[in-house]
């Protein structure tokens, strides 16, 4: 009796070990997560072929891997790293009309930051306030709207 719950269950652990990776891409949902962008995939692509790099510098030190193959490993680790930058510059830089649209917004913030801020410190306590406010949050005073003339 023993002997035979002890099959049943060892029966039962291989099937539970075995099944998920027996499992198909459907079963397992199969969906990308949100943040998969072309940019953060080539990204992703280099770092790992950095960490491929670092790997092969290190088998070569220690003598796992020939010259001829460490050279021409090398050499095809550099080439792919070197397409990878150039296509991440080239999703970085963009269309013409991205870059035009990039300028605008640039010297929009250029002018906005040159235009004179308001200033909103209350004249009875002196607190600066945070913009905009009509009443000091210290002590509760009127401010005056710094954009219209002062009242004589």
């Amino acid at each position: 009796m023993l002997v035979a719950l002890a099959f049943v269950l060892a029966i039962g652990l291989s099937c539970f070990v075995v099944a998920p990776l027996l499992a198909t891409e459907k079963e397992s949902g199969g969906s990308l997560p949100v943040d998969v962008t072309p940019l953060a995939d080539l990204k992703r692509r280099r770092l790992v072929l950095y960490e491929n790099i670092q790997d092969l510098e290190f088998e070569y030190r220690s003598r796992k891997i020939a010259p001829k193959d460490y050279n021409a490993l090398r050499e095809a680790y550099t080439t792919e790293a070197a397409q990878l930058m150039t296509a991440s510059h080239d999703i970085e830089r963009g269309s013409p009309e991205e870059t035009f649209i990039e300028r605008e917004v640039a010297a929009r913030r250029i002018r906005r930051k040159a235009e004179a801020v308001p200033d909103y410190t209350c004249p009875k306590c002196g607190f600066e306030n945070p913009l905009p406010v009509k009443f000091c949050g210290e002590c509760g005073a009127k401010i005056g709207d710094p954009r219209k003339p002062a009242k004589e």
